[in-house]
């Protein structure tokens, strides 16, 4: 398996592909992934132009360690294939399919990633996919596209086209997003894939982005998609381990470690009722402390 199926994935921030001021040093702002977009954010006529840009900045920009992913045109255009084989060529680490609705549209993207390895050299297996759900369909196939590809590292909610095609629009609630965003989580967690959260658009509202990060974290999402280098500290703030959950995580461990050994089943840790099932849950905690730069420790 990729080792980078699993890397930390707190924030994932899009950019204009064609826009060479946007793209040079989005390192600066340590988001964990950049989302290098072709799609949405690209006039049509811009469309070679992007491509252009894109190429020349995955060959001649060290974006020290950050993940560079790239959203191709959908694929009812004419477009996503010469994307992919620009992405690849480039040496991008991943692409994200939009609209996607069935699991036989991951495997095209699949293919098609397949034959640019071989095209250009590129280590077989190196570039990963993930997938965006924008639609009640893409929603409720999920599952199925998440055990689509080995390729697959993770799907994202795309809230605008979603709510538009539930015929409601985004409320600032999240009720609308609701079932989508369980759904979808259920569904990775069982693939034993990553998922992230849709974008929130209203950058004068720094607390409503907060709360709407705070719930995605709470039901269990591995990040959120962002816009602006301003939400990056609080997306990386949520779902950076403080250190009393650190202290916590690492006696949770150490004592079932030394209970199992002991033959003893159930026990306390500060007061909390544990048992083995809290041990992977700790670990992770560990884990993602140690990505996130912050674990002091040796476990």
């Amino acid at each position: 398996m990729n080792p980078n199926k699993k890397r930390l994935r707190r924030s994932m921030m899009f950019l204009n592909a064609q826009k060479p001021g946007l793209i040079k040093d989005p390192y600066i702002y340590k988001p964990d992934s950049i989302m290098l977009d072709l799609e949405d954010a690209v006039a049509m006529k811009e469309k070679d132009a992007a491509r252009y840009s894109l190429f020349h900045a995955l060959r001649e920009i060290d974006y020290r360690g950050v993940e560079r992913v790239v959203r191709i045109n959908g694929l009812d255009s004419d477009m996503w294939v010469e994307d992919i084989r620009c992405a690849v060529a480039g040496g991008c680490d991943a692409i994200r399919i939009p609209k996607t609705e069935t699991a036989a549209e991951v495997k095209m993207v699949e293919r098609a990633v397949e034959q640019s390895e071989k095209e250009f050299g590129v280590e077989p297996g190196r570039v990963l996919i993930m997938a965006a759900l924008e639609s009640a369909k893409g929603v409720l196939h999920a599952l199925d596209i998440c055990e689509s590809s080995d390729r697959l590292f993770g799907i994202a909610l795309s809230g605008g086209d979603y709510t538009k095609d539930l015929q409601t629009t985004i409320s600032g609630t999240g009720v609308e997003m609701m079932g989508a965003r369980q759904h979808m989580i259920i569904a990775a967690r069982a693939a034993g894939v990553q998922c992230f959260d849709t974008v929130y658009t209203n950058l004068d509202d720094m607390e409503g982005f907060r709360r709407d990060v705070e719930t995605i974290h709470t039901m269990g999402f591995d990040g959120k998609s962002i816009i602006n280098p301003r939400q990056i500290p609080i997306v990386h703030d949520i779902y950076t381990p403080k250190p009393k959950d650190i202290i916590f995580a690492e006696k949770v461990v150490k004592e079932i470690e030394e209970k199992s050994a002991q033959g003893i089943g159930v026990f306390t840790v500060d007061g909390k009722m544990i048992d083995i099932a809290f041990y992977d849950g700790a670990k992770r905690t560990i884990e993602l402390a140690k990505a996130s730069g912050v674990y002091k420790g040796d476990l």
